[in-house]
C-alpha cells in the first residue's frame, strides 16, 4: 500500500450488516485517501474460532494496515498480539489492531465510543446503580467506561461466572473495591437500579431476542444497547414502550470508528461528518 492508501478490515461473525466499512471508506473519500475496508466474516468463510490466528496472519501478510475485531474475538485475539496500548491492557480486550513495522499492536476504542455515546445520548441520567448484562470483550470496555463516567455501583450478570469475576477483579484493581460486583438476583437488583446496559450479542440480527425477561423492565430505568444492527433491538423496543430513556448502539459505533480511523490512517477524523453518514445509512 502507498503512504496515502489504507487497507483495513473487520474480523467477526455474522457481520454482513456492519456499517463500519461504509463509515471508514466515506471518511477516507472525504480526506482524499485511497481507503478500502473489507469484511472478514468467519460465518461466511465457514470456519470455527480456531481459524483466528490464520485470519490474522493472512491479513498481516497481504498488506492490511489494520483490523477491527468484533464478536466473538475481542479477548481471544490478545495472545496473538505483540503489544497492547495501556487502555487495551487495562480493559483486557481489543477491538482494533494496527500492523506496524512487522508488529501487531492492539488498541481498544470501544471504551471511548461507549462513554461518548452515554454523554451525548443520556446526559444527566442517574448513575447510582447500573446493571450490565454480559462481561465479554465488549462488556469489559463498557464496564470501564461506566465506572469512569461516575457510575457509583455496577452489578454484572454473566452466565460464565469465572469470566464475570475476572472482570470484577479487573475493575476493582482500577477503580477500587466495591464499585463492581457480580449479581445474584436479577429481578431484585433491577427493581432498584437506575440503568441497564446490554453488552451481550442477544438482540443482534443473527441472535434475536432479549438478554433478560422484558417483564423485569420498569419505566424508571434508562436502557442502553451496544448493538447497532438492528439499531432498534427488541430490548429497546420494549423499553421505549414503557417510557424508558434509551440509547441505541449507533453513537458508540461511530465514535469507536472515529478513533480506529485515526489509528489506521494517522489522520484526524471528522466525527460530525461520520455521524451524519451513519445516520444516512439507516
Amino acid at each position: 500500500m502507498t503512504p496515502h492508501s489504507i487497507l483495513a478490515g473487520l474480523i467477526g461473525r455474522g457481520i454482513q450488516a456492519s456499517r463500519t466499512p461504509a463509515l471508514h471508506e466515506h471518511e477516507g473519500d472525504a480526506q482524499a485517501l485511497r481507503y478500502l475496508y473489507r469484511l472478514i466474516d468467519a460465518d461466511q468463510l465457514g470456519v470455527d474460532d480456531s481459524a483466528l490466528p490464520r485470519l490474522l496472519d493472512a491479513a498481516q501478510h497481504t498488506g492490511f494496515t489494520g483490523l477491527n475485531i468484533t464478536f466473538p474475538f475481542k479477548q481471544a485475539i490478545l495472545p496473538l498480539l505483540d503489544e497492547l496500548s495501556d487502555e487495551a491492557r487495562g480493559i483486557g480486550a481489543v477491538n482494533t489492531v494496527v500492523f506496524k513495522d512487522g508488529r501487531r499492536i492492539g488498541h481498544n476504542t470501544d471504551c471511548l465510543g461507549f462513554a461518548e455515546g452515554l454523554r451525548r445520548g443520556l446526559p444527566g441520567v442517574a448513575r447510582r446503580q447500573v446493571v450490565q448484562m454480559g462481561a465479554g470483550g465488549a462488556g469489559a470496555a463498557v464496564a470501564h467506561a461506566l465506572l469512569a463516567e461516575e457510575v457509583e455501583s455496577l452489578v454484572l450478570f454473566e452466565v460464565d461466572r469465572a469470566r464475570g469475576q475476572a472482570l470484577v477483579d479487573n475493575l476493582s484493581a482500577r477503580f477500587g473495591a466495591g464499585r463492581a460486583q457480580l449479581g445474584e438476583n436479577l429481578a431484585h437488583t433491577l427493581a432498584t437500579a437506575d440503568g441497564l446496559v446490554n453488552t451481550t450479542p442477544v438482540g443482534m440480527a443473527k441472535l434475536p431476542g432479549t438478554p433478560l425477561p422484558v417483564e423485569l423492565l420498569h419505566r424508571r430505568l434508562w436502557v442502553a444497547e451496544i448493538i447497532y444492527f438492528p439499531l432498534e433491538t427488541e430490548l429497546l423496543r420494549h423499553a421505549r414502550a414503557l417510557g424508558c430513556q434509551t440509547l441505541d448502539g449507533g453513537t458508540m459505533a461511530v465514535f469507536q470508528a472515529v478513533k480506529a480511523f485515526e489509528l489506521f490512517s494517522g489522520r484526524k477524523a471528522d466525527p460530525i461528518r461520520m455521524q451524519a453518514h451513519f445516520a444516512s445509512l439507516r
